[in-house]
């Protein structure tokens, strides 16, 4: 199996994996869930065989593996042990792995610049077919289109009105409306075309794609995130630009000042998290949304109020919640439809994990984010222990990783599918370039 080896084939891999990753959706609602397991088993499976090959090859070990993630991985496979939903934690586990597994297979395989290479890629294609999707039933079908295949425990036959939210697209492209993509939710459109804009800006600034076609991509990301009205995207873009003032300032102050621009962010960092606790309606209203944050409210007290029966561990782990299987069967349900998630990653966690679990995946995504930061901040090391010029490309790591935090914030993404991949490949990937590149 030397072909594993080549370039071209990796990130051709990349490519499709990732694109998976961030496109679920539309497999599943094309070509069935049967499909979609179909194609992510063959991508796990490709995934493990270059973690292996590369382990037998010495690249990496399993003792080089962050803490925190073996800890999390390890307290979720655990959990089956005491979970109330034994049968529905093995169907987590499996999905949870499985993205594990890819994000592990991707980061002991490419570089960061083919990484670069490879999201870019990905994400053309995710966001190019979602305009052209949406314009091919805006043009052609004219009017709200259902999936091919309805979601597990759905039947459209049986529901007199279909609820907004289960369209694949409510045709609304022409009318200038809050578009859903492919994927069918205008939240994860928007959150790629936020990942989109970083990548397509980065490769801009590193010249490493053609500026015109790079430029109308930038474009393109940017009328998604118009079109799909998040507010969670526009506090990530406020974040962000926090973040990279942070990393500008690091590179300019002495080592023996930094612990006041740490100050600084932690400042900046509680701030954002007291006012996300108690924001005003006036606000909200500013970002578009209720007073509700969308009903989310309704969810965060339900799902607490569930937690607190098992604080310690929690429920077990399940990752999507599974819609058969109690309490989900009934937890929330939102315009009759049964939710698959708490739509907070934090509370999530409480509720499969308990506070043990909270701390862990506290300490897997703050060790990640760190190492980001420094790893945007600090000079490059050669291989003779020389400072190398700063690359634009060392942002990637600290962007993308601060995107999926505020994500975690409306959404539980990160504990699925493209959010697993990706902070997996962050979390093995900062720690490894960290080893290589310390300065003696």
């Amino acid at each position: 199996m030397s072909f594993l080896d080549h370039r071209g084939f990796r990130l051709g891999f990349a490519v499709v994996a990732l694109s998976t990753a961030f496109a679920g959706e539309a497999l599943r609602y094309s070509i069935s869930w049967y499909g979609f397991i179909a194609v992510a088993l063959a991508i796990t499976i490709i995934a493990a065989l270059i973690v292996a090959r590369e382990h037998k090859r010495g690249t990496w070990a399993w003792r080089s593996l962050p803490y925190p993630l073996i800890a999390f991985l390890a307290l979720a496979t655990l959990s089956i042990t005491w979970s109330f939903y034994p049968s529905a934690t093995l169907l987590g586990l499996g999905a949870t792995w499985a993205a594990a597994i890819v994000g592990l297979g991707l980061a002991v395989s490419l570089s960061w610049a083919d990484f670069l290479t490879a999201l870019g890629r990905a994400l053309r294609i995710v966001l190019g077919a979602s305009f052209v999707f949406e314009l091919v039933v805006s043009l052609f079908i004219r009017g709200r289109l259902l999936p091919l295949f309805a979601p597990p425990g759905i039947d459209y036959s049986t529901i007199e009105s279909v609820p907004s939210m289960l369209y694949w697209s409510r045709n609304l492209l022409l009318e200038g409306g809050k578009i859903q993509g492919i994927m069918g939710n205008s939240s994860l459109l928007g959150f790629v075309a936020l990942l989109a804009l970083i990548v397509f800006s980065i490769q801009w600034g590193a010249r490493t794609t053609g500026r015109i076609t790079t430029l109308l991509w930038m474009s393109l990301a940017l009328v998604a995130i118009v079109l799909t009205k998040s507010a969670t995207i526009i506090i990530a873009v406020v974040v962000l630009a926090v973040i990279i003032a942070t990393v500008v300032l690091l590179r300019r102050v002495r080592r023996t000042h930094r612990k006041w621009v740490w100050i600084g962010l932690g400042a900046v960092i509680a701030a954002t998290a007291a006012a996300s606790i108690a924001i005003p309606a006036t606000l909200l209203a500013t970002l578009g949304k209720s007073p509700d944050l969308t009903e989310r409210l309704g969810i965060w007290e339900n799902v607490t109020h569930l937690a607190v029966q098992r604080p310690g561990f929690g429920w077990g782990w399940v990752s999507y919640w599974v819609p058969w299987v109690a309490p989900f069967d009934s937890l929330v349900v939102n315009s009759g439809v049964r939710q698959l998630h708490a739509h907070n990653a934090w509370l999530d966690v409480f509720l499969q994990l308990g506070m043990v679990g909270v701390v862990v995946f506290a300490a897997l995504v703050v060790s990640t984010a760190m190492r980001s930061i420094l790893f945007a901040a600090d000079h490059p090391v050669g291989p003779r222990g020389e400072k190398l010029a700063f690359t634009v490309q060392s942002y990637l790591a600290v962007l993308v990783i601060f995107a999926l935090l505020v994500q975690t914030i409306a959404e539980s993404r990160i504990l699925v599918e493209y959010g697993i991949v990706l902070l997996v490949f962050l979390a093995v990937k900062t720690k490894a370039t960290q080893s290589m590149t310390a300065a003696p």
